[in-house]
């Protein structure tokens, strides 16, 4: 499972504020924490600041990998910010996050992905908007590979995100998004998957339950990565675990480290 650590985004209150205030210090303990979390890419978002994004993702990035070596998932819809933040990145290969099925989108931040030699996420949406129903987002999906393959993109660093949208708005979003995966997953095997987990729950309570249920229900249809909380411990534990039931953790090696360094919350 590709663990994007979520927590250095300019739209939680709780961390905006090291971004204004270029809190180094505050920025580097989240992103080390997540990495000791098992975060496999730590995502950095600084879009709330509209004027000065590209400054700011660029100083994110470069005071992160002074000390920690985590690759970046580099998130903006703006392809000066992405650039900003790809030439200031040493940190290996990174993310970019993320490209659409939108003319603009595509002219604007594919040439980038393609010159850097970068993973991308790629969203279930075009210009029509973002579909309703599973076949459509999965006619988006295959409209996305076959662009991406033929700039020479390899399977392996496509990753689409199949639009998680809360069951709160609409009581089919769920099976929507899973039916999406799983076909998705079973025509492009190589290809992975990549959402924001947390998304299904907005709105409604006991939101870590349902993101736990969905994690699960996710995983078991194909998804391989996602956009979450590394910190958040039961989640992990559920990542673990249900690795251990699809076969995909030998022997549930993983899962017995895990429990012996008591990183399983029980």
């Amino acid at each position: 499972m590709i663990i994007i650590g979520e927590k250095i985004n300019s739209t939680l209150e709780t961390v905006r504020p090291a971004m204004e205030t270029r809190d180094a210090a505050a920025i580097i303990d989240l992103a080390r924490r997540q990495s000791r979390a098992g975060a496999d890419y730590i995502d950095v978002n600084a879009g709330m600041f509209y004027k000065n994004e590209a400054e700011i993702l660029s100083w994110l990035i470069q005071t992160i990998q002074e000390e920690v070596k985590t690759p970046f998932t580099i998130d903006s819809p703006d392809p000066k910010a992405i650039l900003a933040g790809l030439k200031a990145n040493r940190n290996g290969k990174p993310i970019v996050n993320s490209i659409t099925g939108e003319k603009e989108r595509i002219n604007g931040i594919l040439p980038l992905v393609v010159e850097y030699k970068t993973g991308v996420i790629a969203l279930c949406m075009d210009d029509r908007g973002m579909p309703e129903t599973a076949s459509e987002r999965v006619e988006v999906a295959r409209s996305l590979i076959d662009l991406l393959t033929r700039e020479g993109i390899p399977l392996d660093d496509i990753y689409i995100d199949p639009m998680i949208r809360p069951i709160g708005t609409g009581s089919h979003y769920g099976v929507v998004a899973l039916d999406t995966i799983r076909t998705v997953k079973n025509e492009y095997p190589d290809v992975h998957i990549a959402c924001g987990l947390s998304n299904i729950s907005f709105g409604i309570p006991a939101r870590k339950v349902v993101n736990q249920a969905f994690l699960v229900a996710a995983m078991t249809s194909g998804m391989d990565g996602a956009i979450l909380d590394p910190l958040d411990k039961k989640l992990m534990t559920f990542v673990y675990a249900t690795e251990a039931l699809l076969g995909v953790d030998d022997f549930c090696m993983n899962f017995l480290t895990k429990f012996r360094e008591g990183q399983l919350e029980l």
